[in-house]
């Protein structure tokens, strides 16, 4: 595909949609408390971390996400194509792969469910914001 065919206001919605999101997915309204206790977090360590790095990194990899997604799902897809597109890649090779390195990493469970989620709702919705623009 010609990057020129990209839609790139659409694709800056996407990851921006992902990255609001993750603020809400793993805020104390939803599962910051789950998350952190099976990453083995606490609240002096999120203090301790420089959000700069973490929100600046995280928007930049929404963004990288958002354009590749774009790349694979072409200039003018469908809006049922563009979402199932998002959803089988959070189910299938995001949540599979997270899945393959929880089991023999021995994580929780819980921490599976909390990250995978996320990512199949984060594709799911930038295949939703991609596929609804013309």
């Amino acid at each position: 595909m010609d990057f020129s065919q990209l839609n790139i206001l659409a694709i800056l919605l996407a990851a921006l949609s992902a990255f609001m999101l993750g603020g809400i997915w793993y805020s104390p309204l939803l599962f910051q408390r789950t998350w952190m206790e099976g990453c083995g977090l606490t609240e002096l360590d999120l203090k301790d971390s420089d959000p700069k790095w973490i929100f600046g990194g995280s928007f930049v990899l929404s963004l990288f996400m958002a354009f590749s997604l774009s790349l694979f799902i072409g200039p003018h897809p469908t809006l049922g194509v563009a979402v199932g597109a998002g959803f089988a890649i959070g189910i299938c090779w995001v949540s599979s792969s997270f899945g393959m390195s929880y089991i023999f990493e021995q994580r929780p469970l819980k921490l599976f469910l909390v990250n995978s989620g996320y990512h199949v709702l984060q594709f799911t919705l930038m295949g939703l914001v991609l596929g609804m623009w013309p």
